[in-house]
């Protein structure tokens, strides 16, 4: 979630729960650059025996990404209701839940687990398999709770059809990872899924300067970038071609930015104007790009490997655009969640939405489209008021061992 939170003042959730007010999450100011990055022997071989996605008989699977459900255990109903309609419509294989998954205001253990119960339950009730990234503020509630995104994936992982994994060891972040997707005959992947954490807020300082002035996001980490181009990789030589993925950050890139304007330092609607056409840029931007104030070089790792296919996040809630940069999808999912901001006034719920992915592994890049499917396109109440409801009750639709 943006900048606009801070700016908002009091929301319904300090009126509906004054005392449940946390501070936000301890900032990352570590740097752990390892001094054989890219060597050989830093990351583990790939591993195929984790592989429980596949492709259907006819070649296609489909990818739904929920971004910013963003709220406590008493949840906007409007959200669940929102998901619900798009799993029942949509019918996918697999979902994201892209980081900010909930907020603050959970004052418990208890609280913490019911609103990440929340938006579990409507892939859950379906039997649809899910994976969670982390975002800025799923740790708000962490100095009053105690749980932290180890304790989250922790509690994600215990869902039956959760498909994370602890994640890659020595990383920045929590819950690094991918999932291959296998091909309809089940014996080789066509796809791939990466998972990464880009992290909360920037650190205070670095080597004695502080970052006033400029975006105080957090960005991936080195460490990320390289554990990323070493797995794309062995990969490679694992099965002996380039194996064509998606990447799900929460925290949008720099060349988010650069593509909507097709500069880098000039910022007006002609040249938004030369983007459209030379991007093929669709949907709305509404605020501006929320990224860290360091380019975490991911983009330039991505196109000399050549087997990115997009790259998906959340953060600014009335962002949807998506386009063609440079050879690798660059977008946004919008935002799901009706608990927080969205636009000015009585529009403020209008782009509550999702983002759909349909792959074939009969094309070349399998990525055949994405768009965004809208609360308003299910008959989904639009008011600009608060409609939350009490928490699902607990370890019902738990079970994986």
């Amino acid at each position: 979630m943006s900048n606009q939170d801070s700016n908002r003042g009091v929301d319904r959730r300090s009126f509906l729960k004054i005392g449940g007010m946390s501070t936000l999450a301890l900032t990352l100011g570590t740097f752990d650059f390892p001094g054989e990055l890219f060597g050989e022997n830093m990351y583990a071989e790939a591993k195929t025996e984790d592989i429980k996605l596949q492709f259907n008989r006819n070649g296609k699977f489909k990818i739904v990404q929920f971004n910013d459900t963003q709220d406590d255990e008493r949840i906007d109903g409007r959200t669940i209701q929102l998901m619900e309609k798009v799993l029942d419509k949509e019918k996918p294989d697999f979902v994201v839940l892209n980081g900010d998954n909930i907020a603050e205001g959970c004052d418990t253990p208890l609280e913490m687990k019911q609103a990440m119960n929340n938006v579990a339950l409507p892939m859950e009730k379906r039997g649809i398999k899910w994976a969670v990234t982390f975002g800025n503020h799923d740790e708000d509630s962490t100095s009053k709770s105690g749980m932290d995104e180890e304790d989250m994936l922790a509690f994600y992982r215990t869902y039956r059809f959760n498909q994370n994994r602890v994640g890659e060891k020595g990383l920045t972040g929590t819950g690094n990872m991918n999932l291959l997707i296998n091909n309809a005959k089940g014996n080789k992947p066509a796809f791939n899924i990466w998972l990464m954490d880009s992290g909360r807020y920037a650190p205070k300082t670095i080597a004695g300067q502080d970052f006033n002035g400029y975006p105080t996001w957090d960005w991936l980490r080195f460490d990320q970038v390289g554990w990323y181009y070493e797995t794309s990789k062995k990969l490679e030589q694992q099965y002996r071609k380039k194996i064509p993925s998606l990447v799900f950050i929460h925290i949008p890139l720099w060349e988010h930015r650069f593509m909507w304007y097709a500069s880098v330092d000039h910022r007006t609607e002609a040249n938004h104007a030369t983007a459209v056409n030379k991007h093929q840029i669709v949907g709305e931007r509404n605020e501006d790009e929320c990224m860290g104030p360091i380019n975490s070089g991911l983009f330039s790792a991505m196109l000399a490997r050549g087997d990115v296919k997009g790259v998906f996040c959340g953060h600014d809630h009335i962002n949807t655009y998506c386009g063609n940069y440079y050879g690798i999808l660059l977008g946004y999912a919008g935002n799901t969640g009706f608990g927080t901001y969205g636009l000015p006034g009585a529009e403020r719920n209008r782009l509550r939405g999702a983002r759909v992915f349909n792959l074939d592994e009969n094309t070349e890049n399998v990525l055949v489209e994405t768009h965004m499917v809208f609360a308003k396109d299910y008959g989904i109440d639009l008011t600009a008021n608060d409609q939350s409801i009490d928490p699902a009750p607990l370890d019902k639709h738990q079970g994986k061992n």
